[in-house]
């Protein structure tokens, strides 16, 4: 007797995709009841042994089939007191509009043999598994459960998988759970706590509800840090020596080793120790060879940031195509910490591909004639994923406009991953003048190799620069003094919002993206275009100097206000700044002037409890564990805050109903 298989996916798309490839085509569609984008594809398949020929049945769902709730006498806001909630009993249910999705997988496990599991391959899709698992094991106890390994839907990596399962990662599937319990105790007793008593404030806040969570709380509070360091940055003068010489017709520019000082007398005198001395001498003089590295294989968060810089678009669009070409087989899966290829992965075949596109076609067949380069090889692997990769190649005409920017980048990059580095040729002329040092660099690109593809890098020759010899003395032709004041940083740019969030562990690669959607659509920060333009009025006004204070003198070459991170400058088309709103500034300050010991603006606590999320995928922590653990972090956060509650009041007062002026009374 043949034996059926049933197969689960976390999407209907990839369902669709994958039964087509393991069923050559031969298959069968049957809608499913209340539901219409979910089907069951029925098919022959043989999956080699223990199997062998089955029939098989695959279907999906939509996402998570299960959602956490506290029981139904603790559900209602005036309930229980906020803190109690990180006590009560929770629940886990099927979401009702997923019902029609679990009674359809409950259905056909009742007549399979095996579960094989085809949900995405990371810590969520981990767990979105364990729920399909358990609304087969209604349908039949004695299934059998598998789930297939795949990073993308190319038919020969789907039929790998099909015939390699291996079991469902428990560890993963608890540190989910743990998340996601602990996520909605906080967020509705933090929530509770806000909405409650700044609603009794009455005018703007009286109908608002104050949603309160644990990323989004510290990736508001890089964005409010970062405005009022713009807002109170106090700009200093500087002194600085400037030194020319014009040789063979041409104006050589040499830079102070000091870069700048902050005392306008003591540049003087060296100015005048300079100008007494009338002669330099050039007391280095090099040529070297130099090189700017190919890029790295491409990881999520790299393609968000980059995505928010080259493609005219946010992070959360940059995802969500990313998603779409993923599902349509276009690319690999587009959530990956990796940044090294594994040996084993033919990327001359996937070059190969790429050969017939009329645009970068023949910089691919290049690199097929002799001029492909093993990549580099990062410092991250998440053991799961390679590195975003295109896996097939799709015109330009059959994708939509921002379809066609995403997949132009992960080709170009990848692309540009498999080149040589560009070569080039550094010049540096050293002099000392007075007791000074000055110096001039002059930079020749030779081979641009990896830019010709990878566009979105820059690497341009500077200055030539004319023949100096060692030891020449000459007299400059002009050198003098001139001041400036020190610039505030910019405000917080979507990719240097990232890096931060990277840094500091708040969200997963897969999550980063829609906390800064949140934090948006609850109205806590705005956005604007870097030029200036665009809307996010909202704090203007509020008086400079009412939070924190003058910048701290930097790095040389960096002073008090340093250049902007990043090398984004105000000009720069296209990047999106944030600006936080009078209640997002009030939240921050409220928290931070309670005397926490860690504020809930700070990244600290969220940190800690991601880390102690891989603890569990590691096995080293149990999930009940970690779960105390985190709760009575934050349990004594809360009570410290419901007492001081007043504190919160005066902050929201300051911002929200007096436009950021204090007010004694």
């Amino acid at each position: 007797m043949v034996q059926k298989i049933l197969c689960v996916a976390e999407k209907p798309a990839i369902a669709k995709a994958v039964a087509n490839h393991l069923a050559g085509g031969n298959v069968t569609t049957r809608h499913i009841h209340g539901n219409q984008y979910v089907k069951n594809y029925e098919f022959d398949f043989s999956f080699g042994p223990p199997w062998g020929n089955c029939s098989v049945t695959m279907t999906s769902v939509i996402g998570h089939l299960n959602g956490l709730e506290f029981e139904a006498n603790y559900r209602k806001w005036g309930s229980c007191a906020p803190e109690h909630l990180f006590d009560v009993q929770v629940v886990e249910t099927v979401d009702d509009e997923k019902k029609a999705l679990a009674d359809n997988i409950t259905q056909q496990a009742r007549y399979a043999k095996a579960l094989f599991i085809w949900t995405d391959c990371d810590r969520e899709g981990e767990h979105i598994g364990s729920e399909v698992r358990q609304a087969a094991l209604k349908g039949n106890q004695r299934l059998q459960v598998k789930r297939a390994r795949f990073s993308n839907t190319e038919r020969a990596h789907v039929l790998q998988a099909a015939l390699n399962p291996i079991d469902l990662d428990e560890r993963q599937v608890n540190a989910v759970a743990a998340r996601i319990e602990l996520d909605l105790r906080l967020g509705a007793s933090f929530t509770r706590f806000q909405t409650l008593e700044l609603q009794r404030m009455g005018e703007s806040l009286a109908d608002r509800v104050i949603s309160y969570g644990s990323c989004q709380f510290p990736t508001l509070g890089f964005v409010v840090d970062r405005y009022f360091r713009v807002k109170n940055f106090v700009p200093e003068q500087f002194w600085s020596i400037k030194v020319t010489h014009r040789r063979d017709d041409m104006d050589v520019s040499f830079l102070w080793r000091r870069h700048r000082l902050f005392d306008r007398l003591a540049v003087t005198i060296l100015y005048e120790r300079c100008l007494t001395a009338r002669t330099a001498k050039v007391s280095k003089l090099q040529k070297k060879p130099t090189s700017k590295w190919r890029p790295l294989p491409l990881t999520t968060v790299e393609l968000q940031k980059l995505g928010s810089m080259f493609l005219r678009m946010n992070s959360q669009q940059v995802m969500k195509i990313a998603e779409d070409l993923y599902t349509k087989g276009w690319i690999s899966y587009p959530r990956t910490e990796t940044d090294q290829f594994d040996k084993g992965i033919d990327l001359k075949k996937l070059i190969e591909k790429q050969v017939q596109d009329q645009t970068w076609g023949p910089y691919a067949q290049n690199l097929l004639n002799g001029a492909f380069r093993t990549p580099r090889t990062g410092r991250n692997n998440d053991q799961a994923h390679p590195p975003i990769h295109p896996v097939n190649y799709v015109a330009s005409t059959s994708l939509s406009p921002d379809e066609r920017r995403v997949y132009e980048f992960v080709v170009r990059r990848f692309l540009g991953c498999c080149s040589e580095d560009a070569k080039g040729e550094s010049t540096t002329v050293e002099l000392t003048y007075g007791d000074e040092t000055f110096h001039a660099n002059g930079l020749l690109v030779l081979q641009r190799n990896y830019l010709e593809v990878y566009t979105y890098d820059r690497w341009e020759s500077s200055q030539q620069l004319p023949t100096f010899q060692l030891d020449e003395v000459f007299e400059p032709t002009e050198a003098k003094m001139t001041d400036g004041e020190t610039g505030p940083p910019g405000y917080l740019t979507e990719p240097e919002l990232i890096s931060l969030m990277d840094a500091n562990g708040i969200g997963t690669d897969a999550t980063m993206a829609e906390h800064i959607a949140k934090i948006q659509e609850r109205m806590y920060v705005e956005v604007r275009s870097r030029s200036g333009a665009g809307r996010a009025n909202a704090t203007e006004a509020i008086t400079r100097g009412t939070r924190g204070g003058r910048a701290s003198r930097g790095a040389r070459g960096g002073g008090r206000g340093g250049a902007r991170a990043n090398g984004i400058t105000s000009g720069s088309s296209g990047v999106l700044e944030f600006i936080p709103t009078t209640l997002g500034c009030a939240l921050i300050e409220g928290y931070d002037n309670m005397g926490l010991a860690t504020s809930l603006g700070k990244p600290f606590l969220r940190k800690e409890m991601e880390v102690k999320m891989k603890e569990i995928c590691a096995g080293t922590k149990a999930r009940r564990e970690v779960v105390q653990e985190v709760l009575e972090g934050y349990r004594e956060v809360l009570v410290t805050a419901i007492r001081q509650v007043n504190v919160l009041r005066t902050a929201c007062r300051k911002y929200v109903f007096n436009n950021g002026i204090e007010n004694d009374g």
